[in-house]
């Protein structure tokens, strides 16, 4: 009996921690969704902020989470310290600001980007961070120690880092599609030694600023076999993470793609990236090209080239760059509606208890209801820019600007605060 109880306890204990993270960017299944309660669907500086902290540097990092502590990452001396921050999830107080990279000649960046883009991971007690080809890098997520650090996955990037690593079992995976070279890459989780490489076998325009690009991939399970999927320059691909052979691809054209695939009822939803970013669906089975057999649907107008879309029943939402959202059918494509939100857009927008969640450049976000009709529930402004994808945990969200991390979450009123 007592060791049942103690079982019972550790269970309890664990189940607790599992499910209070957002562990990676765009959150537990990397795609946006969280199953957060009673989160606010409005907010101001004045209204429903637990607290907000100011972050030191430049980063378009999201915030991870698990427990009770935050971890970011941010640049600073205009890329010459590439860190990561460990903030108290309460309080907002900052626990560990660690050096993980010092850079002698960090390359010039596309002024809209920052060194410290991609986001990091969490998991148990270890903490992987990655900023590009200046370097990938593990830590004690406890104490802020660096464990192991790999500096090897040189590219150029061109416009800065921007691709964030996932975890698959024991294996990072890492993008690394650059103008000078092009390829996927797994490193050991457990000590940075690079387990397989393999090159990318789409783009050879002759034009290198068209071979670049900087999503992230996800993992998927197709007919009970993890896959890899990703997009890169002119090319989507499956891959078996295992072994990182390419298992299949679908050809486009398309550069420097940023959104992060989704997945919709079986089908794999992509975006071709610069300079006419289309919305195709695929389904990702079978082997070698499929561009002919496996494209169900192609969107044209009005695709983001940086905001991901979120999938939520049976519908696709995304907005484009210049704030127009579009709601489609996801098994048909066809559109529900279209309606202008204003403002620029490069944050992925999140969706919780049948409301989407978009961001704005300006520092502006517009809650709609998850229907396919248009339902404006609210709007909202901060001081700053929002480039950053939020995190959820609980019932609060955390939101980077430019220059602060807000915890936003109901606040009891006068009144209620009285009683």
């Amino acid at each position: 009996m007592r060791l049942c109880l103690v079982l019972c306890a550790v269970l309890a204990a664990h189940t607790a921690v599992a499910g209070d993270s957002w562990p990676q960017f765009r959150g537990p299944d990397g795609q946006g969704h969280t199953d957060a309660s009673n989160l606010p669907t409005s907010w101001s500086e004045d209204e429903n902020i637990a607290w907000k902290v100011s972050i030191p540097g430049r980063g378009w990092s999201s915030p991870v989470i698990l427990g009770s502590r935050i971890w970011l990452t941010t640049a600073l001396d205009d890329g010459h310290s590439m860190r990561a921050i460990c903030l108290d999830r309460a309080s907002g107080r900052t626990i560990y600001d660690v050096e993980v990279f010092a850079v002698d000649d960090p390359e010039k960046i596309n002024a809209k980007n920052s060194y410290a883009s991609p986001s990091p991971i969490i998991e148990g007690d270890h903490l992987w961070v990655h900023f590009g080809t200046y370097g990938t890098a593990c830590l004690k997520s406890e104490s802020g120690e660096v464990l192991w650090t790999n500096r090897e996955l040189k590219i150029d990037h061109k416009e800065g880092p921007g691709s964030t690593p996932i975890l698959v079992g024991d294996l990072l995976i890492v993008h690394c599609d650059g103008i000078d070279h092009q390829y996927i890459a797994a490193l050991d989780k457990r000590t940075g030694q690079q387990v397989w490489k393999t090159d990318r076998s789409g783009s050879k325009n002759p034009n290198t600023d068209f071979r670049k690009a900087y999503s992230t991939p996800l993992a998927i399970d197709v007919a009970g076999k993890t896959q890899v999927v990703s997009t890169a320059a002119d090319r989507a691909y499956g891959y078996d993470p295992a072994t990182g052979i390419e298992l299949w691809h679908v050809d486009f054209e398309g550069f420097s793609n940023v959104p992060r695939p989704v997945m919709a009822d079986g089908l794999l939803i992509i975006d071709t990236g610069y300079m006419k970013p289309q919305l195709w669906a695929i389904r990702p089975e079978g082997a070698g090209d499929i561009t002919e057999t496996n494209v169900v649907w192609r969107v044209k107008a009005q695709v983001p080239a940086n905001p991901s879309p979120v999938v939520v029943g049976k519908h696709v939402f995304m907005v484009s760059d210049q704030g127009v959202v579009t709601c489609l059918d996801a098994a048909t494509g066809k559109e529900r509606y279209k309606s202008r939100l204003g403002g620029n857009f490069s944050a992925s927008p999140i969706a919780n208890d049948g409301h989407i969640y978009f961001f704005s450049e300006e520092g502006d976000s517009v809650v709609l209801a998850a229907g396919d009709k248009l339902n404006e529930v609210s709007r909202n402004k901060l001081e700053g820019r929002i480039l950053a994808s939020p995190a959820v945990v609980g019932q609060a969200m955390f939101l980077r600007t430019n220059t602060h991390l807000y915890r936003i979450e109901r606040q009891p009123s006068v009144a209620e605060a009285a009683r």
